[in-house]
């Protein structure tokens, strides 16, 4: 079987850099793109020197201005970054089509057939860095490895403009010794339940019994447990189906009961039949898994979920409810609304005699 190669490009503070880029003024000054403090609105991104204050992504505005007050603030200019963001997916297409968009700033790329830089993954991920770099100035951070997750884990190690690499003949040496905190999807809360079980490294785990850890951790045990043994299996795919379509909105006034959202719900639920519009979906008959989200004044979040339910408004009061019990008194400063989009499915023409 062929070694997969997979590079993880990351790019460096992506919005924030184009800003920088458009503004060379800036580059010695602490830069932030998000909303502003008055919509109570949080960071998007920021620069390298905001986050020597402790500043980071999806952090409230007016918490960064309080450890930074000379922050620059910019606002979100999502058309341009789209742009620039397909610019860059052009260069990785000079080296694959294998290409797995995670979001603008971020792809893995299988590049296991590619003969570009006579086939070395170390030698594209370099020259694809140096190609973002010299076209469009703007830094990226690559890691390269013959799995997924370890290709997510390296492009971290040595950020930003940096590059890491596991070769297969690490791999075994690098998951053994890999903190569980580093594994993708792995939160300060199931790392604190491993800690409590005595796993801090895959090496654990690896010592650690399987049904144990998926009878404590479900689905996200099994997956620390494949991790932990160097298994991946998922293949880079170019073309993601979508799971779900959702909205949100943080409110301008924190809200202390569910009726004082009413105006709130019923705007979400409109915006989200309208993104829901460019699927072939039966809102009469179809049911699907719904799904509501709050996040509270200390914001601590909660979602709740129920399949087999009808897209209606009345489904997501329901939903509502439950999560409102959760509050303990708290005030909601965040509402959200979702829907699990059914899979595909292949439909074919049977033959008179089936």
């Amino acid at each position: 079987m062929t070694q997969r190669k997979i590079i993880h490009i990351d790019m460096d503070c992506f919005y924030a850099a184009i800003e920088i880029r458009e503004n060379p003024s800036l580059a010695d000054k602490p830069v932030a793109v998000g909303g502003t403090p008055q919509q109570r609105g949080v960071l998007a991104t920021c620069n390298y020197i905001a986050r020597q204050y402790g500043l980071h992504s999806a952090m409230p505005t007016a918490q960064a201005l309080k450890r930074c007050p000379h922050l620059v603030l910019l606002p979100v200019n999502m058309k341009f970054y789209k742009e620039v963001s397909q610019q860059i997916h052009q260069i990785f297409r000079r080296y694959t089509e294998i290409i797995e968009p995670l979001s603008l700033d971020e792809a893995y790329l299988d590049v296991t057939e590619s003969t570009q830089c006579s086939g070395s993954a170390t030698w594209i991920a370099e020259a694809i860095r140096h190609d973002i770099w010299q076209e469009l100035y703007l830094t990226a951070s690559a890691g390269v490895a013959p799995l997924k997750f370890l290709a997510k884990i390296a492009s971290e190690q040595n950020k930003p403009n940096g590059q890491f690499v596991i070769s297969p003949e690490k791999v075994a040496e690098f998951v053994y010794h890999l903190p569980l905190r580093k594994i993708p999807g792995v939160g300060k809360v199931v790392a604190s339940r491993l800690t409590a079980m005595g796993l801090e490294i895959c090496g654990d785990v690896q010592q650690f019994p399987h049904h144990i850890l998926n009878d404590q951790l479900g689905k996200m045990g099994e997956r620390i447990w494949q991790f932990s043994h160097a298994i991946d299996e998922r293949q880079v795919q170019p073309y993601r189906e979508r799971k779900s379509v959702g909205v949100e909105e943080t409110l301008l006034t924190d809200l202390a009961t569910p009726a004082q959202s009413h105006q709130i719900m019923e705007k979400l639920y409109q915006q989200l039949l309208q993104r829901l519009q460019k699927y072939s979906l039966n809102f009469a008959t179809q049911t699907f898994k719904l799904g509501i989200k709050l996040k509270f004044v200390d914001f601590q979040t909660t979602t709740v979920e129920k399949t087999g339910l009808l897209c209606h408004l009345a489904h997501f009061w329901q939903l509502l409810e439950i999560a409102w019990q959760r509050s303990r008194g708290r005030k909601v400063r965040l509402i959200g609304l979702h829907l699990y989009l059914p899979e595909r499915q292949q439909y074919q023409q049977m033959s008179l005699w089936e």
